[in-house]
């Protein structure tokens, strides 16, 4: 004991065991060393399909299966990504919708075309993110907590030959257009908007109230901006698919995404949720990363496979978590 004057006598406390702290240090750098190769080299690479039954049909009409893919960031040597998608063509959705940023690399194009193969042949729908017009850069990470931070634009992409691979090969461009197709029996009315991520969108070109007769009223967009899903749902639309969030890449388990990367809040970061009084809204967490954050923590990539069933049969939002392996499975 020790006495201070005006304070009394204080313990003092005994010298630290050096050994002690460098074991600390070293479990914390072993726990996130773990971490790292976990995020980079599994997770990143555990693709899962997911399920969810959404009644926003007309009354009376059939179901329909659509599969919503987003956020490929494809690179030309990714072998496994482009198996993992190559397969989903087995499920033998109605309807393919891809909500963009599908290249990673100028060399890309014929990767992703020659993964999607088969859903291409499929009656499908898109419109594009920032990452099919400019490539990735390096970014300092904690931009992403500031929502309105600057943007810088890698090189231009071949987003010209994307879009006419995917037309050549029936796929409609939802981008600034309005679209009516039939489905199976389902009358559907589709429009989109360009990225609003990068102020892209206009979409006081595609502003109204689709055809009354569409048994589905379908949004289309890249980045899930507020502003524009309050517009689709002003105009009555049923459902609108987005992805660019990537439902937060870096997640907290028990807590969740700690950004969303645009003006969403985080709760509605990935999967299905209620937008107005009678939208729903599904965003994708996407199938990839940028080359230059290849992680992924509590956040698998995804494709999601919706069943959209008629309001009068009721029915909720059920997503079902299915890995590569159950995939395959279920598809032989």
């Amino acid at each position: 004991m020790v006495s201070v004057p005006g304070f009394g006598a204080a313990s003092v406390p005994p010298p630290r065991d050096p050994s002690t702290l460098a074991r600390v240090i070293a479990g914390g750098a072993g726990a996130a060393a773990a971490g790292l190769v976990y995020s980079t080299m599994i997770e990143r690479n555990a693709f899962t399909l997911r399920h969810a039954t959404l009644p926003v049909l007309e009354p009376g009409s059939s179901p329909l299966r659509v599969l919503h893919i987003s956020d490929i960031h494809m690179m030309p040597n990714q072998r496994l990504k482009q198996a993992w998608i190559s397969e989903l063509d087995r499920l033998e959705p109605d309807l393919v919708v891809n909500t963009g940023d599908n290249l990673a690399h100028p060399n890309a194009v014929p990767a992703v075309v020659q993964a999607l193969g088969g859903l291409l042949a499929r009656p499908g729908l898109f419109v594009f993110g920032s990452n099919d017009y400019f490539g990735p850069k390096p970014k300092n990470p904690f931009k992403y907590f500031k929502k309105n931070h600057v943007r810088t634009h890698g090189e231009p992409l071949p987003w010209q030959d994307l879009r006419a691979a995917f037309s050549e090969r029936g796929w409609l461009d939802a981008t600034h257009t309005v679209r009516e197709l039939e489905v199976g029996s389902v009358r559907v009315v589709a429009a989109g908007v360009d990225d609003p991520h990068i102020e892209r969108d206009r979409y006081d070109v595609i502003a109204g109230r689709p055809n009354p007769l569409a048994q589905l009223r379908l949004g289309l967009t890249h980045s899930p901006e507020p502003r524009v899903l309050d517009a689709f749902a002003a105009d009555d639309y049923d459902l609108v698919l987005a992805g660019h969030t990537h439902g937060g890449q870096l997640c907290v388990p028990g807590y969740g995404a700690v950004v969303t990367n645009c003006h969403l809040d985080r709760s509605r970061v990935k999967g299905v949720s209620n937008w107005g009084s009678t939208m729903k809204l599904h965003v994708s967490a996407g199938l990839g990363t940028s080359p230059y954050a290849p992680a992924r923590f509590a956040c698998r990539p995804e494709a999601t496979l919706l069943t959209l069933t008629p309001i009068s049969h009721g029915g909720g939002e059920s997503p079902i978590e299915q890995s590569l392996p159950q995939l395959e499975n279920q598809l032989t």
